[in-house]
């Protein structure tokens, strides 16, 4: 037994110095290689502007291509208007990853003897794999009517709308008044939809999504929403000439993004409305960059039970007994030159109904409270040039009140550390392209009653992922 524990701990071992090899000398070579991009990306063909200075890091966005975003994607010139163009050009961009990436769990729970999640196992999963894709669409429509429309797939072809909007820009010739209708990205100075991490694990902001657990492997039912994810409703959004000044407020459907007011699990909404509020305001600091504070606010309310229902599933759009929850938080986006450094922290609440997915019309469980988390996010990027980005992320989650006081004090707590980097061989006017490489990790306390013990115990996933992410 000793023999064999010590002969997976040398494969193991060896598994991993091959990766670590294969990163480290790939990433000699591409220092050597390395140039100065010249390359211009599909909106920017038309205006002759370089790649460089909408994007920081494909597809992460300077502030210049920000301010062209806010805008409408418009410089104020006569090119802005659709005409202008080649008519034999059409606006599209197609987006996936080919890939091959490693999956380990630790402490999972399988089927055993005693029958199903009887006993905890380590176990990893790895091979050559594909992501879901995107499908680009964007421009104006005529001078101040932009729009915006991404079909999406998940890897097995399966396709829903993951944006799908209009925007009327600079009502009144102010760049105070714009207004946008459909289903689209929230307005937050830290993007989910930007993101520079793709793998299983680091592909997403925690904080963003997490909802606590009602009990060790007992999640909220109520309900599920993410700020990460578009949502369908009505935005106002207004910005200074220079974008140095922005504002939003925003009308949602609280169905998390979903269609015919069906709520992400499967529930009733539609009679709920839920609202989100940002701002922030950059400034330069020296020869140091453009600096960008912010903060942001979602207060949502959503139905716990449903008025009628038609052979046994709930009516979507008539679920009652609302429930209230929000998000609070504070963003910063420090520049040093080549780094920068972003900032988050975050508060949540839920009202005790649905900390504990007991419906409004029934009385509460004894013991039953409000749950509430704070979070906080560290994520540096380190541009050596316009085809070389390092990254490094750290998140933490941190609950503050249980839903139940019966809970240990730390049930559900993440934390969270994504490392790696891209590089660029090459960006034109019709592709993208990125050597993509990441490892995330990723803790989480007191998840679910152990099968062995029956007491609290808690799971660790991990993704090491190398990838060829293009656009074209």
């Amino acid at each position: 037994m000793e023999r064999w524990c010590f002969s997976a701990v040398k494969r193991r071992s060896l598994r991993l110095a091959l990766a670590l090899a294969y990163s480290f000398v790939l990433l000699a070579v591409l220092l050597v290689a390395c140039r100065p991009a010249a390359a211009i990306p599909a909106f920017a063909r038309k205006y002759g502007m370089p790649c460089s200075a909408c994007h920081e890091a494909w597809p992460k966005l300077s502030p210049f291509g920000q301010q062209f975003k806010d805008n409408g994607y418009q410089m104020g010139n006569d090119r802005d208007a659709p005409i202008f163009q080649n008519p034999a050009y059409w606006p599209i961009a197609l987006r996936i990853t080919p890939n091959w990436h490693l999956e380990t769990y630790n402490n999972a729970t399988v089927d055993g003897t005693g029958g199903p999640n009887s006993a905890l196992e380590n176990y990893k999963t790895q091979g050559f794999d594909y992501t879901g894709m995107d499908m680009l669409t964007a421009g104006t429509l005529a001078k101040n009517y932009s729009f915006l429309l991404v079909p999406s797939s998940d890897e097995t072809g399966a396709f829903h709308f993951e944006s799908v909007n209009l925007r009327f820009s600079n009502i009144l010739g102010s760049s105070w008044f714009n207004i946008k209708v459909g289903k689209f990205e929230l307005d937050n100075l830290l993007s989910e939809k930007r993101i520079l991490t793709l793998s299983s694990n680091g592909g997403f902001y925690q904080n963003y999504h997490f909802q606590p657990l009602v009990s060790p492997g007992v999640p909220e039912a109520s309900y599920t929403f993410g700020i990460g994810d578009n949502q369908i409703g009505i935005e106002w959004m207004g910005h200074s000439k220079d974008d140095r000044t922005r504002v939003s407020a925003s009308l949602l459907n609280g169905t998390d993004g979903n269609p015919d007011f069906i709520t992400g699990n499967g529930g009733a909404n539609g009679r709920a409305y839920s609202g989100f509020f940002a701002a922030s305001q950059a400034f330069e600091v020296g020869s140091l960059g453009l600096q960008r504070v912010g903060g942001f606010a979602y207060v949502g309310q959503t139905p716990t039970y449903a008025r009628f229902q038609s052979g046994g599933a709930d009516i979507p759009g008539l679920g009652i007994g609302n429930q209230s929850y929000y998000r609070l938080g504070l963003i910063g986006m420090w520049y040093v030159h080549k780094f920068d450094l972003t900032t988050m922290y975050f508060y949540g609440h839920d009202s005790a109904y649905l900390g504990t997915n007991t419906p409004a019309n029934q009385p509460l469980p004894e013991g039953a409270h409000a749950p509430s988390w704070n979070g906080g996010l560290f994520e540096a990027h380190y541009t050596f040039n316009p085809q070389m980005i390092f990254i490094n992320r750290y998140e933490l989650v941190r609950m503050s009140q249980q839903a139940f006081s019966t809970n240990p004090g730390n049930m559900g707590d993440v934390d969270a550390l994504t490392f790696g980097f891209r590089y660029y061989p090459f960006i034109n006017t019709r592709a993208g392209f990125a050597f993509h490489n990441e490892y995330s990790i990723v803790w989480q306390r007191n998840a679910f009653f152990s099968p062995n013990s029956g007491l609290p115990t808690g799971l660790t996933s991990s993704s090491l992922m190398f990838g060829l992410d293009f656009a074209f």
